[in-house]
């Protein structure tokens, strides 16, 4: 919808919010020769527009208000004194602005002409201070006999040739000084019952660029085209004039003219300015209806590549890929094109030429709907492009290829601009030879050749990738991370110092984590010096329950605790020891485990909460999270989903730990708690060769006992438990080492084994619950 086709609305005595000092206020300027009508439509945009939003000046009274003795003493004075006050009155009209939020509409002279001579009446704050002036175009024949008819005011004489000539003057020396400001500068039509309509049109285009961020315009097309397309996992950004096909269809829209390139090649180069500017230029060659026709002349001679054309509708096959066309042209060019070869439904496109199209599409813009697309969407992009403008947006995209069109047609700078990129701020990307029998840019071995059609770039289009779910919080690329989890993963830290090590992850992730899921409350209390005060603590302290599942959740569930001292504190070894007391009148329940694997235990703690307390709140704490168990697709992922069950973990692992369920299986072990009895001797079901295919030796397995001692009946029993590991890498190794110890790392290293050198086994005395955390550890993660 066009948002300056909107009926006028009528004045209301709202007021805007003030603007901060180093923001410009927006003032437009209405200038023409005198009698060209710009009292007039000041007077009839009183009427139109909403002056909570708008204030309208003379410029003539303006000054007036401001010199002593009015007018009359203006006219008095020399020139370099007049310029003086004109000075000051606009800069009287920014302050207002500034201080009101509104955009001022201003009337002004640039230059008084006499007999062919002209004497130019503006100021330097004046091009300091105007955002846009529209000058009233009108024809001279018609100027003349108006300034004949009006009898209200003493006009000199002029000829009609003189008068023609002065506004060619005036416009050509306007349109200058505006480009060098940084101005926006427009005609009005020539048409003296359309100018009225146009100035409107023109003034809440221009107040609605001063208000509303372009780039905040553009991600509401964004939001639109993702809108219901919610498996998106790949999206690909294409450029469209001479990527997607070898025609610019800017050139072919001009024909012979050629206004584009004078503007991008000024003063105001590609900017934003520049864009608007564009904008108001295709404004002044047609109408709505015009456009449209020579869009639908331009269209007809534009043809997508073929190979587009076949990647495109693969894609509409597909509903995890997506595809926008990003282009700084002419957008109801490219969506006729798409719409006649079929694929309008599935190629959106993002442009701006028209006011209607409420945006401009620059190279910062293009770039920005890159990040944005990765950051908030978490896709993964693609960008094609031909362009050295469009160098940020391929280096922004997670995979870049390069469009090497016919030498006649390539950009002089692109290879220059992409070496530059590729060898100081690290571009990765491939070209695609569009027709296929063009030189290539560059060497293959700085910018590699590659087809649309290749497998291997299918197949990295197409892959359906893992999406983690949005409901999970982590801090594993934080240096905190890194430092809390080292004294969990050093063989030297163990007993008081381990468990220390673990509340210190529960203490760090109820600040971080909790406190932004839950929010913070605020309670009275006593200041040091003895007065009250108001402090913070996590939102509903008092109505909510920890819940440490043994063993390995309990250390992590202190930490949380000593942040949140007035929770609950409930242990619980399986499900059923959550009971109904435990979360009646509660509004948060939060279940903290050391390691949460393939995550079945824990959806079964999650459903019986649940049960017991339909309304609450369920959030999970965890040290280590294996990342398949929590991405989008995976049973406790749906389980996170339909219970809105939230995860905060200190880090997530990629590597598998899934116990060994398999090899307990096929030998039938049973637990049993006898005296001495060796009830467990595991290995990793995939075994290691001896060497790699380097020949380089693998690592050997690592090799634990886990030892419970209690009293039966008055007599002392033991439960034994050996864990052998062996594993591809290194780094592998260590992992599984770091969750083995977790699990049941938690008492003394015993120093009386020390000398058994060869087998490499580390005894571990554990307190009660061995049986337990070994069975729901090895027999059920998996």
């Amino acid at each position: 919808m066009d948002p300056f086709k909107s009926s006028p609305q009528p004045a209301t005595p709202e007021s805007s919010p003030k603007l901060p000092a180093d923001t410009k206020p927006a003032v437009i300027g209405l200038y023409g020769l005198p009698g060209s009508g710009k009292s007039f439509i000041l007077k009839e945009l009183r009427k139109r527009l909403n002056h909570g939003e708008y204030e309208f000046y003379e410029g003539s009274a303006m000054i007036s208000s401001l010199v002593p003795g009015g007018l009359d003493g203006f006219q008095k004075l020399d020139d370099s004194t007049a310029n003086h006050w004109r000075a000051q009155a606009i800069n009287r009209i920014a302050h207002n602005c500034r201080q009101s939020g509104k955009t001022a509409i201003v009337t002004g002279y640039f230059m008084f002409g006499c007999e062919g001579h002209y004497k130019t009446v503006y100021t330097p704050n004046d091009m300091a201070t105007y955002t846009h002036i529209i000058y009233l175009n009108m024809p001279a024949k018609t100027l003349h006999e108006q300034r004949q008819k009006d009898t209200n005011r003493k006009r000199q004489y002029l000829p009609m040739q003189d008068l023609e000539a002065w506004k060619r003057t005036e416009l050509d020396e306007l349109s200058r000084l505006c480009q060098e400001h940084g101005i926006l500068f427009s005609r009005l039509a020539e048409q003296p019952d359309n100018q009225l309509l146009t100035a409107l049109r023109l003034i809440q285009f221009s107040h609605r660029v001063r208000t509303v961020p372009n780039m905040a315009r553009v991600d509401a097309r964004v939001t639109e085209i993702l809108f219901g397309q919610n498996n998106l996992q790949t999206m690909v950004v294409v450029d469209a004039d001479k990527t997607i096909s070898t025609e610019d269809t800017g050139k072919t829209f001009w024909d012979v003219q050629a206004p584009l390139g004078k503007l991008f090649g000024g003063p105001l180069g590609y900017s934003e300015a520049a864009f608007l500017q564009a904008v108001l230029l295709y404004e002044e060659a047609a109408n709505e209806e015009e456009f449209e026709g020579l869009c639908d002349s331009v269209a007809f001679r534009t043809e997508i590549h073929a190979e587009f054309k076949a990647l495109f509708r693969l894609m509409a096959t597909q509903d995890h890929v997506g595809v926008v066309v990003v282009t700084c042209g002419i957008r109801r060019v490219w969506e006729k094109v798409l719409e006649r070869e079929g694929l309008s439904q599935t190629v959106k496109v993002i442009g701006g030429t028209r006011i209607s199209d409420d945006m401009v599409v620059t190279a910062e813009v293009k770039a920005r709907i890159v990040s944005r697309l990765q950051r908030e969407e978490k896709l993964r992009v693609l960008a094609i492009s031909d362009s050295p403008l469009d160098l940020p947006m391929l280096e922004a995209a997670d995979e870049a290829i390069v469009v090497t069109g016919e030498e006649q047609n390539r950009s002089s700078s692109m290879d220059k601009a992409l070496l530059e990129a590729i060898q100081t701020r690290g571009l990765k990307a491939r070209q695609v030879l569009l027709p296929s029998n063009v030189s290539p840019r560059l060497t293959d071995a700085v910018l590699a050749q590659i087809r649309l059609s290749d497998k291997e770039l299918l197949g990295s289009v197409f892959a359906r990738r893992r999406r983690l779910h949005p409901h999970v919080w982590h801090a594993t690329d934080r240096n905190a991370a890194k430092l809390l989890m080292s004294p969990t993963r050093d063989a030297s830290v163990a007993g008081p110092m381990l468990r220390k090590a673990h509340e210190n992850i529960g203490l760090y992730l109820a600040w971080e984590f909790l406190s932004e899921v839950l929010g913070v409350e605020e309670y009275a209390m006593r200041h040091v010096q003895g007065h009250h005060v108001m402090g913070h603590r996590v939102r509903h302290e008092r109505e909510t329950t920890i819940v440490a599942l043994m063993r390995g959740g309990e250390s992590l569930a202190l930490g949380l605790n000593e942040a949140l001292p007035l929770a609950m504190f409930v242990h619980a070894a399986s499900p059923d020891d959550i009971r109904k007391d435990h979360v009646e009148k509660q509004k948060t329940v939060v279940l903290v485990d050391s390691v949460i694997n393939s995550g079945t235990t824990l959806i079964e703690f999650i459903k019986h909460t649940r049960k017991l307390c339909k309304d609450i709140r369920i959030v999970v704490v965890a040290g280590v999270v294996q990342t398949d168990a929590v991405m989008q697709g995976h049973a406790l992922a749906s389980v996170m989903e339909e219970y809105g069950v939230h995860i905060g973990a200190l880090r997530l692992s990629e590597n598998k730990f899934t116990g060994f369920r398999d090899v307990f299986a096929k030998r039938k072990i049973q637990l049993a708690p006898e005296s001495g009895k060796l009830i467990a001797a595991a290995h990793l079901k995939k075994l290691a060769p001896e060497t790699d295919d380097e020949g380089y030796k693998k690592p050997p397995s690592v090799s634990y006992e886990f030892e419970e001692l209690y009293y039966k009946e008055g007599k002392r029993s033991n439960v034994v438990i050996r864990v052998s590991i062996q594993a591809d890498k290194e780094s592998v190794l260590k992992e599984y080492n770091d969750l083995v110890i977790e699990c049941f790392g938690e008492g003394c290293r015993d120093k009386k084994r020390k000398k058994e050198k060869k087998s490499a086994r580390k005894l571990f005395r554990s307190r009660q619950g061995i049986v337990s955390t070994f069975r729901r550890v090895f027999l059920r993660s998996a």
